[in-house]
């Protein structure tokens, strides 16, 4: 970097802790300099600047595409890790089946050993952030140390970050500790520690976003999860909006869907034009961070500032927030370039790629011209239906949560949960077709519960019975549901529009959370009639209607033996409630057939 590195005495009110674990990382990495990062603009452009020059950022277009940038990952680093990424806890139970664990001796004797010396020649980065408002009681702050300017832009975008976190975190007195280097990018020296009992992260050997952004999944979920346990909060993989109905009634609802599942259109969702006077409004797109209220009630927060976004299917018919936020001070990760130097992906209706993501001259012959998982990279602020709530120290009351997945079959459109212990074994046995976010084959059915399978960072069993205790704490409870957007016929053709018809399914929640609308009482849950949803204005046949919001008998029967069989895998961590959830539901299913 051309700038002069930040020194200690520069940045006054330093936690002492800080930079004693600083200057331990400089002797075992041995950078040739060390920079304390500020969070400034000018900071912010010095980088950038080097990074062009270097070659590792490429400007797009300026007229078209003002201040944004295109950054093109290792081949072999595009999404994230989950075979190779740990949580070590002293007890392997403590970890539990649904994380790969090391024992945090042996894992910390291995990254030593990957990290000493690796930083000889670069730059070390020092990255003080906060997660959340900084002048929230929920806010929790953590130090990432990099030595990607890369990732110091993205953290610059995605958290409060800089000088007044460094000065949250000398009067909090305590951080997570996030060591992070590229290394060689070599697959077989990567790897991604959790150390959620000492509040610690270390990572090696890529520089792919979910493994490098440390205050992302690493800190946000996986460490804050086991923090939020023993503090009597939720860490949740969780988007977060308000929706306003023509009566001038708002509501918040948090959803959770694994990636790739519609979860950022439904952030930004725009009301249809057949829904006259609806808004929604968006607090955030990825993390919840939730809190039970002096009230009863469950208060949510957006731990992260800015938006990570998968962007293949981007375009003004599907997200026009989200298509005019990246338009504009952005960084595109892995995607395919014009004649004109413009972005593009699949799913963009402008324009032809000329360049694929590995930048290649495009050939349809090696695949996609972007990268299935290919991303942006902006700052929240810049969505058009971004609401300064967001920024409430307090968070936002939440009427609704909302679980769904990727299900060709089974799943209806919507259902709700008959009370809070039945909407923790809903969320809890949530399955979704896998997608291109994580390494794996895709398309494969596999059980999420709560869409958090690769972020908890203890046991499911010990998780579900958390989520239970929170119902208990909880005067007025938000009331829960399912929703699966992408049910299909034979023919492989979807049978709801989705995009912003859910909207539709979204008013009958809130309408049920007011006690404005009835339902059918089902054996899994409690579905909409048909005549309790909203219609107007789209064309669906009435049969199709009926399809999507009922459940085959066998199909249920098969998926009551294959939940029991995955929360059997959890053993006695596993809380006899949720087997007596599914008890009952046999038994309606039973009265029904």
């Amino acid at each position: 970097m051309a700038s002069a590195p930040h020194t200690l005495a520069s940045l006054p009110d330093i936690s002492k802790n800080v930079a004693t674990w600083v200057a331990e990382v400089a002797a075992l990495t041995q950078p040739e300099r060390v920079h304390w990062c500020d969070g400034s603009t000018a900071e912010r452009d010095r980088l950038r600047e080097d990074l062009v020059r270097r070659g590792e950022l490429r400007p797009l277009n300026p007229e078209t595409f003002p201040r944004c940038y295109l950054y093109r990952s290792d081949p072999a680093d595009v999404a994230r890790v989950e075979h190779l990424t740990f949580v070590c806890t002293q007890s392997q139970e403590d970890a539990g089946p649904n994380n790969n664990w090391l024992a945090p001796a042996a894992a910390r004797a291995q990254m030593r050993e990957l990290f000493r010396g690796c930083m000889r020649g670069r730059t070390l980065y020092v990255v003080p952030y906060c997660m959340g408002p900084l002048d929230s009681p929920y806010a929790r702050c953590g130090v990432e140390i990099t030595d990607s300017a890369y990732v110091v832009l993205n953290m610059g975008m995605m958290t409060r970050m800089g000088r007044a976190a460094l000065e949250r975190i000398a009067l909090d007195g305590s951080f997570v500790r996030g060591l992070h280097s590229t290394g060689e990018l070599d697959p077989a020296r990567r790897f991604i520690m959790h150390y959620p009992e000492e509040l610690a992260i270390e990572s090696f050997g890529s520089g792919y976003g979910g493994n490098a952004l440390l205050g992302k999944k690493c800190h946000a979920l996986r460490i804050a999860s086991f923090q939020a346990r023993s503090e009597g909060w939720l860490a949740e993989h969780m988007l977060i909006a308000g929706l306003q109905n023509p009566a001038g009634e708002t509501h918040y609802v948090a959803a959770a869907f694994p990636s790739s599942c519609g979860k950022t259109n439904l952030a930004m969702l725009i009301p249809p034009e057949s829904l006259p006077g609806w808004k929604v409004f968006t607090i955030g797109d990825d993390i919840a961070w939730l809190q039970p209220g002096d009230d009863g009630r469950l208060w949510a927060i957006n731990p992260e500032a800015g938006y990570f976004g998968v962007v293949p299917g981007t375009n003004r018919a599907t997200n026009r927030n989200a298509f005019d936020m990246i338009s504009h001070d952005a960084i595109f990760t892995n995607v395919a370039l014009t004649a004109d130097n413009e972005p593009w992906w699949e799913g963009r209706k402008k324009h032809v790629p000329v360049t694929d993501w590995r930048g290649r001259p495009y050939d349809a012959a090696n695949g996609p011209a972007a990268h299935p998982n290919s991303r942006f990279t902006v700052a929240a602020t810049q969505n058009p239906s971004y609401s300064t709530a967001a920024e409430d120290p307090h968070g936002v009351p939440i009427s609704a949560l909302i679980f769904g997945g990727r299900r060709r079959e089974l799943a209806p459109l919507v259902y709700e949960a008959r009370s809070w212990q039945h909407g923790v074994l809903v969320a809890a046995s949530v399955a979704s077709e896998t997608t291109a976010a994580a390494t794996g084959q895709v398309g494969v059915v596999r059980r999420d519960p709560m869409a958090m399978k690769p972020f908890t960072g203890y046991n499911f069993g010990d998780y579900f019975a958390h989520w239970l205790r929170m119902g208990q704490r909880l005067a007025h409870a938000p009331r829960i549901f399912h929703v699966n957007w992408f049910r299909q016929n034979a023919a492989g053709q979807y049978l709801w529009p989705g995009y912003g018809e859910n909207l539709r399914v979204l008013h009958w929640m809130l309408e049920r959370c007011a006690g404005r609308v009835g339902a059918q009482d089902g054996a899994i849950g409690l579905l909409p009639r048909p005549q309790d949803l909203n219609v107007t204005g789209v064309e669906i046949d009435p049969a199709v209607l009926a399809e999507l919001t009922s459940v085959p008998a066998s199909a249920l029967q098969r998926e009551l033996a294959e939940v029991r069989v995955y929360l059997q895998g959890f053993g006695a961590r596993t809380p006899v409630a949720l087997y007596e959830e599914l008890d009952q539901i046999g038994r309606r299913l039973e009265t029904q057939v």
